[in-house]
């Protein structure tokens, strides 16, 4: 028997709390030789709304755990049974066995929780109307020339006593007006 990667479907919004008490039953039950890691895949995000910059933790599929295990009867009851779990996925039902994850599917999906990709959500676009928070030029207002999403930053074109000046900023130091 080999250790695959399972996918288990939970009450929306309980995927944490299930992890938790998966993860004492396995404790509790004696099945650190069967069940390994129980994973709830989530991105990092960074939002910037009215100047300030937001970290969260989004889950990237919302209402599922991984489960790595070795499937056997006693694996499959111990994680069918946790409160919160309504299934396996790829499992016909009637004590069907769930077909485990291809590899590729899971180095994938662990590839890029490593990442932990950072996808900022920002509340202005090119040509809107911002002001400057901070620095020099706190504020003053100027337009939105181009946002560098990957570098954190934008570059605003300020007007100042009637000559145009460019300037590249942090997200957090302006706000669209």
């Amino acid at each position: 028997m080999e250790k695959n990667w399972y996918v288990v479907h939970t009450y929306s919004g309980y995927e944490n709390k299930v992890k938790l008490n998966l993860e004492k039953r396995i404790e509790t039950m004696g099945m650190q030789d069967k069940i390994f890691r129980v994973i709830v895949p989530e991105e990092q995000e960074t939002e910037v709304k009215d100047g300030r910059k937001k970290v969260y933790m989004r889950k990237t599929f919302p209402g599922y755990v991984l489960v790595e295990l070795i499937m056997t009867d006693d694996a499959w009851y111990v994680v069918r049974n946790t409160p919160g779990v309504t299934g396996f996925i790829g499992s016909s039902g009637g004590g069907v066995k769930p077909t485990p994850l291809l590899p590729e599917e899971v180095e994938h999906i662990l590839n890029k929780m490593a990442e932990n990709n950072q996808g900022v959500d920002l509340d202005f676009a090119v040509g809107d109307l911002v002001e400057v928070l901070e620095g020099p030029f706190a504020h003053f207002q100027g337009t939105v020339d181009e946002i560098l999403a990957e570098e954190g930053k934008i570059k605003v074109t300020v007007d100042m006593f009637g000559r145009e000046t460019t300037m590249e900023m942090n997200f957090e130091q302006v706000l669209k007006v």
